[in-house]
C-alpha cells in the first residue's frame, strides 16, 4: 500500500515543474506566456533541459528574466531577441533557421541523400541484371567450343 501512495505522489508531483510559487505573475495570461516562452528555453546549465522543468539557480534567474521582460511589455519575439542577443542561439531549445546555421540544417538529409545513392549505386553494380550483356565475338566462340570440347 505504501509503494501505491509513493508513486501516486510521485506521478502528481511531476507536471509541476521547477516554477517555484515566488516566481508566478499575478496576471495569469502574463503567466501563461512566460511559462510557453520558458519550454522554448534551454537551461545554459542543464543543457537539454527547458528552464522551465530545471531547478538550476540560473534557470530561475532566467525564468525571472522573461516575466521582468513580459511585465514591462516585450512580445514574445522581443524576449526571445532579447535572450539570444544575451546569451546566443544556443540559448532556444529549437533553434531558428539562419544563413549562419543553414549548414547545420542541410548537413543531415545532404549526408543521407548522398549515402543512399552511393548505396544504391554499389547495389546496382552488384545486380547481375545491371550488368550490360555483350555478345561474344567469333574468336572468343571458338575458343569456349574448343575448351567445352576437351
Amino acid at each position: 500500500m505504501r509503494a501505491l501512495l509513493l508513486a501516486l505522489a510521485l506521478l502528481l508531483a511531476a507536471p509541476a515543474g521547477a516554477v517555484e510559487p515566488d516566481e508566478v505573475l499575478a496576471d495569469p495570461a502574463l503567466e501563461a506566456r512566460a511559462r510557453a516562452l520558458s519550454k522554448e528555453v534551454r537551461c545554459l546549465v542543464c543543457r537539454n533541459e527547458s528552464i522551465d522543468d530545471s531547478n538550476a539557480e540560473l534557470a530561475r534567474d532566467l525564468r525571472l528574466l522573461i516575466r521582468e521582460r513580459l511585465e514591462v511589455g516585450d512580445s514574445d519575439p522581443q524576449v526571445l531577441d532579447f535572450l539570444v542577443a544575451r546569451y546566443g542561439e544556443f540559448v532556444l531549445l529549437r533553434p531558428r533557421f539562419s544563413t549562419a546555421n543553414a549548414a547545420l540544417w542541410f548537413a543531415g538529409p545532404a549526408v543521407f541523400l548522398i549515402g543512399l545513392v552511393l548505396v544504391l549505386a554499389y547495389l546496382r553494380r552488384q545486380h547481375p541484371k545491371g550488368r550490360a550483356e555483350t555478345a561474344l565475338s567469333q574468336d572468343e566462340r571458338a575458343r569456349l567450343d574448343k575448351i567445352l570440347k576437351d
